[in-house]
């Protein structure tokens, strides 16, 4: 068997064990490693560069729409959480606590950090004091630890990385504009950028953020069907406010509690990206976040081998100052056959092949990790040529993506045929649901499905709960989910 053959081998395809291949694709590709501690991982650089791709794009849409980052703590005080008692009862099972430091007892518990609504409550009650203050609008990227009993890299980790916005405003108007904005800054980052098409919608009460008076969601469907929460956003009224003394002087000369909001995204999105993208050669990546964009790989006997690196080094500079992404793998104890297959294996959008004879014809040949379509292109057209196709490969990815979801979407108007959709298929389900939270828990029950959210658009209206048979007043996706 060639080294092509055994290095593909090496991953296990997605219809025979889902799980397995993503470990399979996660570690192959170099992405993380497991740490020493229980459901934590180290985030290698191939890994980190996409998180940190996710970050500069996300903060260059937060500060657009007025926001500015700060950080807060990662130790809380115990008394902090017991001012809020729904959040409190949300949190608790997987909260870490310090008892010890310095060789002393603690006077008071300190959690690590699993969210920051608290901690910045209470420095929002300092900082708040009259509408001039107002609106307060701030986001943390942080780590937050949530001591998960099942963990999975990227998508269930018990410390994961993410950011947190954090805003106060004089009335309820403002703060759920602010809510729906940045849903929709999610949804438009996550469909444009990680060509994930995803479901809008508002989240059910039983699935709702502790503490939260509405929370909303996007949901993107994974390869294997299941679904993964993408991002949230939740108006919190004055819950929190009322909760830390977040009081200010009102236009009228009255004291009022502010109106907040809170909304997250994580490294979660990691995850779903390799899982709606990848296939069974490996890793998929958007261009937009792939670390590497273009790999140059220079062919051709030893005695054309210096010129042929020469002229590749010079494409190489043109498309390095175009900003794309690029690296050069001109190595020479492996073939260029068993390149081809590493690189798709990690998930890079654009292969650009050059010979001896594309060096006469003054060309070279791209080759999408997508479609697979080979492109003879002039070396003179050279950067638009692949700029062109990084742009084609994230079409083509979102398409795709989108194309499953709607293969793997099914309408239903009973348990059965929930159960069916469930056990004999995969993906979501629509169905109507009467608003009782003992006919969503005994969906759970019965399927193993849950609520994802109540889209915006479900593109039909069902008339009937799916349990009782009563009159329906939501229609609601349901689906297994990580």
């Amino acid at each position: 068997m060639s080294k092509d053959k055994q290095f593909v081998t090496e991953i296990t395809p997605q219809g025979e064990d889902f799980s397995r291949w993503y470990i399979d694709v996660i570690k192959k590709a170099d992405l993380m490693d497991y740490s020493p501690v229980r459901g934590c991982i180290v985030f290698k650089p191939d890994g980190y560069e996409i998180w940190e791709h996710i970050q500069e794009e996300m903060n260059r849409r937060f500060k657009e729409t007025g926001h500015r980052n700060a950080y807060f703590p990662l130790f809380i005080p115990e008394s902090f959480f017991q001012k809020e008692k729904e959040h409190v009862e949300g949190f608790n099972p997987e909260l870490p606590w310090v008892t010890e430091a310095g060789g002393e007892k603690l006077e008071e518990r300190l959690a690590i950090r699993p969210t920051s609504e608290t901690m910045i409550g209470h420095m929002y009650s300092k900082w708040i004091q009259s509408y001039r203050d107002l609106p307060v609008l701030i986001n943390q990227w942080a780590n937050v630890v949530r001591w998960e009993k099942r963990t999975l890299p990227f998508l269930r980790t018990s410390e994961f990385l993410w950011q947190e916005g954090h805003t106060a405003h004089e009335n309820e108007t403002e703060a759920r504009e602010e809510t729906m904005q940045m849903l929709e800054v999610y949804r438009d980052f996550v469909e444009g950028y990680l060509a994930i098409p995803v479901i809008t919608g508002q989240k059910t009460p039983s699935e709702r953020f502790a503490g939260a008076v509405d929370t909303y969601s996007i949901e993107a469907m994974m390869k294997d069907g299941r679904a993964v929460q993408a991002g949230t956003s939740h108006y919190l009224g004055t819950k929190f406010a009322v909760a830390f003394d977040i009081q200010y002087l009102s236009r009228d000369n009255n004291l009022e509690y502010v109106h907040t909001t809170s909304w997250g995204t994580s490294t979660r999105m990691i995850g779903s990206m390799i899982m709606v993208h990848g296939d069974d050669r490996g890793l998929a990546l958007p261009p937009k976040v792939a670390p590497t964009q273009v790999i140059m790989i220079p062919i051709g006997p030893p005695k054309t081998r210096e010129a042929v690196i020469a002229r590749t080094d010079e494409l190489f500079k043109d498309l390095k100052t175009a900003g794309i992404r690029v690296r050069v793998d001109d190595r020479s104890d492996v073939t260029p056959g068993w390149k081809f297959n590493e690189y798709e294996m990690r998930g890079v959008p654009v292969r650009l092949e050059l010979g001896p004879r594309d060096m006469e014809n003054g060309v070279c040949v791209l080759v999408s990790r997508i479609s697979g379509e080979k492109k003879i292109v002039q070396q003179d057209r050279l950067v638009e040529e692949v700029q062109a196709m990084l742009e084609q490969v994230h079409n083509e990815m979102f398409e795709r993506a989108l194309k499953f979801r709607e293969e793997h979407f099914y309408s239903v108007e009973t348990l059965d045929e929930m159960k069916a959709a469930m056990e004999e298929k995969r993906g979501f389900a629509l169905a109507g649901w009467c608003g009782d939270d003992a006919c969503e828990a005994q969906v759970k029950e019965e399927t193993g499905a849950t609520s994802r959210n109540i889209p915006f658009e479900p593109g039909e209206t069902k008339t009937k709960c799916i349990c009782c048979g009563e009159p329906a007043q939501h229609t609601v996706v349901f689906a297994k989910a990580y």
